[in-house]
């Protein structure tokens, strides 16, 4: 395969946020992409090439943008990558339900170059809701050629591709048409002033009015009342937690089937591995360390955090298909607003649901440099995926304890909305307090598009969060395993005086988790557990039970009772729920701040601060059950 750098011909996409624009270019592309962040800006580019009728393109994906002159990151990338962009043409992607908004960024454009293809995207939704566009016309109006697609069902590809290819190739004629604009009107010569605005949306009004014609008068109606439905002041909020409530439980039931099932694929892999190595005269304390340690603890990731996840993240992304996670920012917009933090940031605290390192990246999306930065610090309060194991183990045994059956994965699953919930608020209080101290500013102001709402498209929401998602962030997870199984087999197994390196630690952290209301066995499993939050229970049964290896509970119940012979108390699980939420992010998400922000000053502070709001929740905690034994 030739490189990206052989092509022939170089098209630019173009156009306004949830148009469709990444469909297409995954269209195009395929698997031929690669991303990265543009020269010295933290928003992200994607570049990728295909092949038509023997001829090589590179194509290059704006950001999503409404505007190419504004002080965004985004927007201002786009204006200037268009003005000194040496590319054979510019497609430019328009929602075809809304193309009068879309217009504005269209004549943009135009006012720069006129070597271009306008894509209209999502034809099929158009002409669902009466929505009548005379191509023919807003051709002749723009002076370029226009397409319509419906990318998400692949219609209409190849005409986009043989019209840009005759564009690239001047078969077809792109002109300006003299009556757009003024004379001599050229946005990248001038300032973007407000007569400039005023001349681009009036034109864009005239060009719709003469290309536009809708049959159905109110043809959004369907979609405001549903809005009405999820966006309301009185059941907006309510929904919302419904919907993650079902999400969870879910997650909870419906995780423990495969996670077993995976277990006992691993044991029997286990077992066969264990074998060869003694067949071929592999020394046992070499044999111990490659399967109790590095395989162990490699095959408990896996089958723990693969379930939750497999089921989780498609989950979330038929809500996000589905067009309802920009209602939930809408939703927490005010309160966000009220912690002088950022709208978007309910946004990137929901991808932390999944993983705290998405939810991290997804923090570009705010253009505030202040408020970005609130967000990625405050994001690891909100428990990832690979804490879900660990905090529906504990909430299962010493909070629904006396429920069965379907009541008992009910009450965890409410109980584990509860948590959610308390780690949102946190977040809210913590994002405040660091805006009023180190993160001092004036919040800005955003514009909220609340798209269209969609029929998911089920196998590819399925394709997209298990390649995209899951496996990203299951990949990263087991980098960091192996090297964590050889430490904690080393601290189970290295004994000085008849005493493992492991008790030693825990021994010497113990005055201070007694101070916090756990143990010292406690305290060593987040810290051990930091490579990967999944393992944080099979480390405290491993030093409970003075094992060499990892060890797995046959039964919740099996569990509770190991707990509470260590001396485990309600207070002891609020304690360790407590941690859970509040403490250091794992290693992926450490790497992945650095990472965004470029500083090793503000990577300690996203460790610092979850460390010490946790501390001092849990001496709260352990201070008052002792003031209450006392009475």
């Amino acid at each position: 395969m030739k490189k990206i750098s052989d092509y022939k011909y170089k098209i630019t996409l173009a156009g306004n946020p949830n148009v469709g624009k990444s469909t297409i270019f995954n269209a195009l592309t395929g698997l031929n992409q690669h991303t990265g962040n543009w020269a010295g800006k933290t928003v992200e580019n994607a570049e990728g090439e295909f092949i038509y009728e023997d001829e090589r393109y590179k194509v290059t994906d704006l950001p999503g943008t409404y505007s190419l002159f504004s002080e965004t990151g985004e927007e201002r990338l786009a204006g200037d990558y268009i003005c000194k962009s040496d590319s054979d043409s510019t497609v430019i992607i328009a929602d075809a339900t809304c193309l009068e908004r879309n217009l504005i960024l269209v004549l943009q454009i135009l006012s720069i170059t006129n070597q271009c293809v306008l894509c209209l995207n999502m034809a099929d939704e158009a002409e669902r809701k009466g929505i009548i566009i005379d191509i023919d016309e807003l051709s002749l109006q723009l002076g370029i050629p226009v397409v319509i697609t419906a990318a998400r069902s692949n219609k209409g590809i190849d005409t986009f591709k043989k019209t840009v290819q005759g564009v690239c190739n001047k078969s077809l004629k792109c002109y300006k048409v003299k009556s757009l604009f003024p004379e001599d009107f050229n946005l990248c010569n001038s300032d973007y002033t407000c007569d400039s605005a005023q001349i681009i949306i009036k034109k864009a009004e005239e060009i719709f009015s003469r290309c536009v014609k809708l049959s159905v008068k109110n043809y959004n109606e369907k979609d405001r009342k549903i809005d009405k439905l999820l966006t309301s002041k009185a059941t907006g909020i309510p929904i919302m937690i419904l919907l993650l409530a079902t999400i969870f439980w879910i997650t909870a039931v419906g995780a423990n089937y495969p996670s077993e099932w995976l277990s006992s694929l691993f044991s029997f892999v286990r077992e066969h591995l264990y074998n060869g190595l003694v067949y071929i005269n592999t020394p046992s304390a070499l044999i111990s360390f490659l399967i109790d340690g590095i395989y162990t603890t490699l095959t408990w990731v896996v089958s723990v955090m693969l379930p939750p996840m497999a089921i989780f993240f498609p989950l979330f992304t038929l809500l996000e298909d589905f067009g309802y996670l920009p209602r939930i920012a809408f939703n927490l917009d005010k309160y966000f607003s009220k912690a002088k933090a950022h709208g978007k940031q309910s946004l990137t605290m929901c991808m932390g649901l999944g993983c705290n390192a998405c939810g991290v990246t997804g923090c570009r999306i705010i253009d505030s440099p202040r408020e970005r930065l609130i967000a990625i610090i405050t994001n690891n309060f909100i428990p990832c995926n690979g804490r879900f194991p660990t905090l529906i183990a504990i909430i299962s045994i010493f909070f629904a304890v006396s429920f069965s059956g379907f009541a008992k994965s009910l009450v965890t699953a409410l109980i584990m909305l509860a948590v959610i919930i308390f780690a949102v608020l946190l977040t809210l209080i913590l994002s405040k307090l660091l805006s009023k101290t180190i993160l001092k500013g004036v919040p800005s102001s955003f514009v909220l598009e609340l798209p269209p709402y969609r029929r998911p498209q089920f196998l590819k929401v399925i394709v997209r969060s298990v390649f995209d998602r899951t496996l990203f962030v299951l990949g990263r997870a087991v980098i960091v395993a192996v090297p964590a199984g050889a430490l904690i087999w080393l601290l189970a197994n290295v004994m000085v005086n008849d005493i493992t390196l492991l008790q030693y630690c825990t021994d010497f952290l113990n005055p201070f988790g007694l101070l916090l209301g756990v143990d010292g066995v406690i305290i060593m499993a987040f810290i051990l557990g930091i490579p990967a939050n999944e393992i944080v229970i099979p480390i405290m049964l491993m030093a409970y039970l003075n094992a060499g290896t990892l060890t797995d509970y046959g039964s919740l119940s099996q569990l509770h009772s190991l707990l509470c012979a260590n001396g485990w108390t309600v207070t002891t699980a609020i304690c360790t729920l407590l941690l859970c939420i509040s403490h250091s992010p794992c290693s992926t998400t450490c790497l992945t701040i650095y990472k965004e922000t470029k500083s090793l000053k503000w990577t300690a502070v996203s460790i610092a601060l979850p460390v010490t709001v946790g501390i001092i929740m849990c001496l709260l905690v352990s201070s008052v059950s002792r003031l209450i034994m006392m009475i």
